[in-house]
């Protein structure tokens, strides 16, 4: 028994530190919770950077030590320690985030086509094409009926499409009434995702028909984090909700004073999002109630990342911030320059986000 308990151990602690090790879709998981299980240094230092040739919109991901990344140069990257391992072109501009899934890398440009690229080599595997442009990242569930993996992904074709991993072949689309801007999230057999139609829609994902929907007034920008059948979402009027999965029901609902363009991270009993007010509001989940903010000096578009007690988040006044969760309290800044609106990447050895000055910035200890 106790050398049961001794592998049962050692099983679990190699899981937990393969989970820190690894940032494989925005958002950092299939419920785009944003919270990372790393403890991080009350500050960090500047590690590399990599330049591309224009703006950086997209959110890095990360998966053994390579960085991978879209930029509006049109080129996904794969970079190793600063140093470009390959990339690969594409007609029009990559402000989707990457997804890494069975060393392929997803990612889908402004032209409405979805790549599939070997993430060792950057090779074409498969490409998928919409209609319209994708702005949001790719997501993805195995199969309820064991026939592999899919992911599913949103198009200004008002259409969420949803695709074989393996083969790169259509299974289903589901058309709403306006464009979808954010990555769907994924809970059980279920995907909740907004658009610009005003609501929130909960479709169930193997054959993909809808399971109801949410009405919520206006533009939904961004994803929605799930938890324990809650879902947390702001949308374009400057409202914060969280809504029960369940009964298809607002639970509350903090009426703020500009568009959340920010998707939510999630932790313990905190809900953090950042907000074009230039603040980052910290609510408690439950209830709604406003613990704290934090003012920085521009838009927060940025999605922030809850690493244990620190929250990560880049904001429109060129710095990267590192804040007490417990205090609203700044621990930490550094100044790029140019605006961030790429969401952090966060595992044991990095911090990596990108800028709107065209590079790709790594901090960690040295």
């Amino acid at each position: 028994m106790v050398r049961l308990f001794l592998i049962l151990m050692f099983v679990s602690s190699l899981a937990f530190a393969q989970e820190g090790s690894s940032w494989q879709n925005f958002r950092g998981n299939k419920s785009l919770t944003g919270e990372a299980s790393v403890n991080l240094p009350k500050s960090l230092k500047l590690l590399w950077t990599y330049k591309t040739e224009d703006a950086i919109k997209s959110s890095p991901v990360i998966y053994n030590g390579i960085v991978y990344i879209g930029s509006n140069d049109g080129f996904v990257y794969a970079i190793d320690n600063g140093k470009l391992k390959w990339k690969y072109q594409t007609p029009t501009s990559i402000e989707a985030p990457p997804l890494f899934i069975d060393n392929l890398i997803i990612v889908s440009s402004l032209e409405g086509i979805v790549y599939a690229l070997d993430a060792s080599s950057g090779k074409l595997k498969w490409e998928y094409a919409t209609d319209g442009q994708i702005s949001g990242a790719a997501n993805w569930f195995v199969a309820p009926d064991g026939k592999g993996k899919r992911i599913i992904v949103g198009s200004y074709d008002f259409f969420l499409h949803c695709i074989d991993v393996k083969t790169g072949k259509g299974i289903w689309k589901y058309e709403t009434d306006n464009y979808i801007n954010g990555t769907p999230s994924v809970s059980d057999k279920t995907t909740i995702f907004g658009g610009c139609d005003g609501f929130v829609y909960l479709l169930d994902l193997n054959m993909g028909t809808l399971a109801g929907k949410i009405e919520i007034g206006t533009y939904m920008a961004a994803s929605a984090a799930i938890e324990n059948g809650k879902a947390y979402f702001g949308n374009y009027d400057g409202k914060f909700y969280s809504a029960d999965l369940s009964s298809k029901k607002i639970v509350w609902t903090y009426n703020g004073t500009a568009p959340f363009i920010s998707s939510p991270a999630i932790a313990g009993d905190r809900v953090v999002i950042g907000s074009r007010d230039k603040h980052i509001y910290c609510f408690e989940k439950s209830t709604g109630r406003l613990i704290w903010k934090f003012r920085t000096r521009g838009s927060v578009d940025s999605s922030p990342v809850i690493s244990k007690n620190i929250v990560v988040v880049g904001s429109g006044d060129g710095r990267l911030y590192m804040i007490d969760l417990k205090t609203g309290q700044e621990v930490w800044s550094y100044e790029i320059g140019k605006p961030i609106i790429s969401s952090p990447a966060v595992t044991n050895d990095m911090v990596v986000v990108g800028s709107m000055d065209g590079s790709v910035y790594a901090f960690g200890v040295k």
